[in-house]
């Protein structure tokens, strides 16, 4: 299978790479290549925030994996088109593409943010809250959804909601190596409520195999990607703590924690059941 991945130089992306060249003809569109290739794998450099042409892709596909986007989603307004056109933008560009290339599948990575927040587990069919509410960032996304869902006809669609996702090579201002960072350093961790937030969050391994599984799924879904482990932030700093040897600090405030828990009743019914306990998986995180 000819597979093109976008975002090829993000977490998911090397370790999605790096798998599915071992049995597939791996295409990635990045930035700019990586000092150190995945071997096997055929790299596009493409800037997908600017008005770049599909020409620079293979003239024909057999599954795109739109995994990319914007590194300056924490700058809006300033940033804003750039989220726009790797988020929004290249989603409809790579639609097209996919159409025209000949594409069975087309997988777009989008987050499990959409939902909001709330004390339970958010199923795929829970209601987005008002578009408004979601900000520039969690409302690219969506739209992104919106426009793969209008291919469902054409191809098998899959979109896939991850949720805190974490593993080796994971840059550290994401949640989980920052967290092991701050415990490491003995910096407190601030808790909303006495215990903080709870999330369910998936080792990088355990998406991939999502990912593989969505490949073979013949329709158009939709799937949270999450693990099986509910964690309050508290139990995940102590795990942590426990790990690096360093007793975790705790700074608790008084707002009520906004937790982000995914059901993932549909991913192991029809995808994968993740593998990877945290307890395993934070161990490629400490220095």
């Amino acid at each position: 299978m000819n597979i093109l991945i976008t975002g090829a130089n993000g977490l998911l992306g090397i370790h999605a790479a790096s798998r599915f060249a071992r049995q597939h003809q791996v295409h990635a569109v990045v930035h700019s290549k990586p000092a150190q290739p995945v071997s096997g794998v055929t790299y596009h450099e493409v800037d997908l925030s600017s008005d770049w042409a599909v020409t620079a892709l293979p003239a024909s596909i057999d599954a795109v994996i739109h995994l990319a986007q914007s590194s300056r989603f924490r700058e809006f307004p300033e940033q804003a088109m750039d989220v726009f056109g790797v988020n929004v933008a290249s989603t409809a560009r790579l639609l097209d593409y996919a159409r025209k290339a000949g594409a069975s599948h087309f997988i777009l990575a989008s987050s499990g943010g959409v939902y909001g927040a709330g004390d339970e587990a958010f199923r795929e069919n829970s209601a987005i809250p008002h578009h408004g509410q979601l900000g520039y960032y969690l409302g690219s996304k969506l739209c992104a959804e919106v426009l793969a869902q209008n291919y469902s006809s054409l191809m098998n669609v899959g979109i896939l909601r991850f949720f805190f996702m974490y593993g080796k090579g994971q840059k550290r201002q994401m949640l989980v190596p920052r967290l092991v960072d701050n415990v490491l350093a003995g910096n407190a961790i601030t808790l909303q409520g006495e215990d903080g937030i709870k999330i369910n969050p998936i080792h990088v391994s355990d998406a991939v195999a999502a990912l593989e599984g969505c490949l073979k799924l013949e329709g158009s879904h939709t799937f949270n990607v999450a693990g099986t482990q509910t964690l309050s932030l508290r139990e995940i700093s102590c795990v942590i703590g426990k790990a690096v040897g360093v007793e975790p600090v705790f700074k608790v405030d008084a707002s009520e924690p906004r937790h982000l828990i995914a059901d993932i009743g549909a991913l192991s019914d029809t995808l994968v059941v993740p593998k990877v306990t945290f307890e395993q998986g934070i161990l490629e995180l400490i220095p």
